[in-house]
């Protein structure tokens, strides 16, 4: 049994839109929350607070904001939430601040490579994987913009026992709820991240080769087919890795496809239009490499791959 107190020592690596807004969340909620950060994030934070705007209200927090990890003190749940492009320079202050023999990590990042990232780097037995759906950003140093009011986290185990919901996942949900942080324990937490990634990664992919939202690929029969067939591929690639996807997973992503904003773009479309880098590798390039081990053919996933693998650095 993994006991935890009502009020939780929160570390989170990776402040910005969505690490950023469920800190200030947790930390509105009276928990203690300290958020690593830096260059004029940090300065923001540290002078101003970390402001949240959003329909659901605006808020202001103050919380501890540290730059060198080994100022951080010990955590029970460390949440990670840094681009997946960053892992080279994150995992390592995560191996820093993850010391304490109860802590555990909830990565929340894009795409199936993290949680294995992140046991590598800490140990199987202290992750928790997750999956997130919120639309957050960064408009300006300590400032997070919502837009909407999704705020779901899904997660549970990833390694080990994953037949039924743990003591220390359900400690973590009743944290999160008692922030107003919509919550879901699942046992395996393998099934949500895949099932997320299984529309994520292709509509990134198309999105960001197109360089257009949702709309114009949606409404065009011939790239809506090419979407659809790149869903499968996907979807092909999780089954192949023994991962219970549901049967009717692609009906349902073509659902929900039918029902967001013709608007609607994807965090790589906007890095791309942004000249930021993107999260090619762990969207688009896994697929490909995963497809290939398992000989699982993704011939569009692997076409859209090498469009948009020129770009992963952005143009900064």
């Amino acid at each position: 049994m993994w006991y935890i107190p009502a009020l939780m020592r929160f570390a989170i690596v990776g402040s910005g839109a969505v690490g950023g807004y469920y800190g200030a969340k947790l930390a509105r909620a009276g928990h203690d929350v300290t958020f690593i950060a830096r260059g004029a994030h940090l300065a923001a934070m540290r002078e101003r607070g970390l402001a949240i705007q959003s329909p659901l209200g605006d808020f202001v927090v103050r919380p501890r904001v540290e730059e060198d990890a080994m100022r951080v003190p010990p955590a029970d749940v460390v949440i990670f939430a840094v681009k997946a492009y960053s892992n080279a320079g994150a995992l390592p202050i995560l191996t820093a601040i993850a010391g304490g023999a109860d802590t555990v990590v909830l990565t929340l990042q894009n795409g199936v490579d993290s949680v294995e990232e992140v046991a590598a780097a800490v140990g199987a037995e202290r992750v928790l994987g997750g999956s997130t759906y919120i639309a957050t950003a960064l408009s300006r140093p300590g400032v997070i913009e919502q837009t909407g009011t999704h705020r779901r986290i899904v997660f549970g185990e990833v390694a080990g026992d994953t037949s039924e919901v743990s003591s220390r996942v359900i400690a973590i949900h009743d944290a999160f709820a008692g922030a107003d942080i919509v919550s879901e324990p699942v046992a395996d937490a393998r099934v949500p991240i895949w099932e997320k990634f299984c529309y994520l990664s292709p509509f990134a992919a198309c999105t960001g080769a197109a360089r257009v939202p949702i709309g114009p690929l949606w409404s065009d029969p011939s790239a809506k087919d090419l979407l659809i067939s790149a869903f499968h591929e996907v979807a092909a690639v999780a089954r192949a890795e023994q991962v219970a996807i549901a049967d009717d997973l692609v009906d349902r992503i073509i659902a929900y496809v039918d029902s967001i904003p013709p608007s609607t773009r994807s965090s790589l479309l906007i890095d791309l239009q942004q000249g930021k880098p993107i999260e090619v590798e762990a969207l688009l390039g896994t697929v490909v490499r995963r497809g290939g081990r398992a000989q699982v053919p993704t011939p569009i996933m692997s076409a859209l791959y090498a469009v948009l693998k020129p770009h992963v650095r952005g143009q900064g």
